[in-house]
């Protein structure tokens, strides 16, 4: 597996590809990465801005009537345990 620097800048490199501008935030278990998807992105670039999250260990969409759609991705700092997997809310 690519180190965490080097996966979080291959998304941001990729989702800039693609004409997105992106935001990167540092926390203390894993980084973020976001980009602001405007209303008419085609198709194409779409599955593009989508391969390129799809490398994070988490991402999604976030889409409100207020602040639009932003599209983002989580890079874990750090390999789970066996049995922290699942994240805290889920049982051992």
């Amino acid at each position: 597996m690519p180190a965490l620097g080097s996966r979080v800048a291959a998304i941001v490199a990729r989702l800039s590809a693609v004409g997105l501008p992106t935001r990167v935030e540092e926390y203390d278990r894993y980084t973020s990465v976001e980009a602001e998807i405007p209303e008419a992105l085609s198709a194409d670039l779409w599955r593009e801005a989508l391969e390129a999250v799809a490398e994070a260990d988490r991402f999604g969409l976030l889409a409100t009537s207020l602040n639009g759609r932003t599209l983002w991705a989580v890079v874990r700092k750090a390999v789970p345990a066996t049995g922290d997997v699942g994240g805290p809310s889920h049982q051992r």
